[in-house]
């Protein structure tokens, strides 16, 4: 571990803070897909140029916030990001807009991103990196520490399942119902070094397992690995990544706080509960779950040999939580957690989809829900 420079972790003097980054798609007024991501980026303006970057594909830009001691500022921020590219985007005769997957993209149409680290990320995966696009919310909270940053990274693999039953929002692909919650999540699993990790002992047993794919030449960098949780060292972050991104940034807000307070609580090891060491095949199935029905789906539960609701799983992980909320400042955004369970994103898309505009219509929608036109109190949008 002491030769691979990647894995200083950087100690931040203020822990728990959260960073956000959301996945955006471009958009024709149609809705069809833009792959003009160079072209937006060129006319950035300066306060967004260090907070957006390109992605994999054409379509897609990255947003990312500011490391911030409360949810509501990280929310903020990204309000305000979502409203200044949204600018930007219609200068160019273009329009904006978040779920976990464009519902009409086919993988004949994609178009790789001409950046270096895609079009090697192009040679690398051949043609699996031209499957249609997906767009993923990424948590990142600073931890003190590499040592507590594993215990966290192990004690997160079980809640795994339950962030993304409620935050599952791309029912569509391909132009038709996928009959999951989350096609989001099997899509993007076409890559390799996806997934739930294993657990790790310790820090240098984590850079290990890495190290080695590094020095070998698989990867040039440990941000190649895309893991549903990971460690970012040169952050001092826990990262996590199974999330499909949230078209509300209300729901965005609820969402990071439960990963802050999940994040914060197993690192201390405050909230381990021992029946959710679960089996590797286990926490898959329940993953697989989690994917197909969201927020409505029963996870195995073997230690009472019986499947028991994901919502009621988010009950105690919340219950769990509130001492942390209550440090962190979060309890505002903790509260919104009911409101998205019981509206999730898949289950809005399917109702607005019925209307007679279908899913252009649901593409509307969409746009109209990326950065509302009228002042908003915090979290209200």
């Amino acid at each position: 571990m002491a030769s691979a420079s990647w894995a200083n972790w950087k100690t931040t003097a203020a822990p728990w803070t959260v960073g956000v980054e959301e996945e955006v798609m471009l958009l024709e007024v149609d809705g069809s897909p833009a792959w003009r991501s160079e072209d937006v980026l060129r006319i950035l303006p300066e306060e967004l140029v260090e907070h957006a970057r390109g992605e994999t594909h054409g379509l897609a830009l990255e947003l990312a916030t500011q490391p911030h001691a409360r949810v509501s500022d990280a929310a903020a921020e990204l309000r305000s990001m979502r409203a200044g590219l949204a600018g930007v985007v219609r200068s160019l005769g273009l329009r904006a807009a978040v779920a976990g997957m464009h519902p009409l993209v086919t993988a004949d149409e994609v178009e790789v991103s001409p950046g270096a680290r895609y079009q090697f990320l192009h040679q690398s995966l051949r043609e699996l990196a031209r499957r249609e696009p997906t767009f993923a919310l990424h948590v990142h909270v600073a931890v003190p520490d590499a040592e507590l940053a594993v215990r966290a990274l192990n004690g997160m693999r079980a809640h795994i399942p339950v962030l993304l039953a409620l935050s599952a929002n791309s029912p569509f692909t391909r132009g038709r119902d996928s009959g999951l919650a989350s096609a989001r999540t099997p899509v993007f699993q076409a890559f390799p070094r996806t997934g739930i990790p294993r657990e790790f002992s310790s820090y240098a047993e984590y850079v290990d397992a890495i190290d080695i794919l590094i020095r070998c030449g698989a990867i040039p960098e440990p941000t190649f690995i895309w893991w549903d949780v990971r460690l970012q060292p040169k952050l001092g972050t826990l990262e996590v990544r199974v999330m499909d991104a949230q078209t509300r940034i209300r729901d965005t807000a609820a969402l990071v706080a439960l990963v802050q307070c999940l994040v914060r609580c197993e690192a201390l090891g405050t909230c381990a509960e021992p029946e959710l060491a679960h089996a590797p095949e286990v926490l898959d199935e329940n993953r697989f779950l989690a994917a197909r029905d969201g927020i409505h789906a029963q996870l195995l539960d073997p230690h009472r040999d019986r499947c028991v609701p994901a919502s009621g799983r988010l009950a105690t992980l919340v219950d769990a939580c509130w001492p942390h909320a209550r440090e962190l400042g979060c309890e505002r955004e903790l509260q919104l957690l009911a409101h998205l369970a019981g509206d999730p994103g898949a289950t809005r898309q399917r109702a607005i989809a019925t209307e007679p505009a279908g899913l252009r219509g649901l593409l509307h929608t969409l746009q109209a829900e990326f950065s509302p036109p009228r002042p908003q109190l915090a979290l209200a949008a």
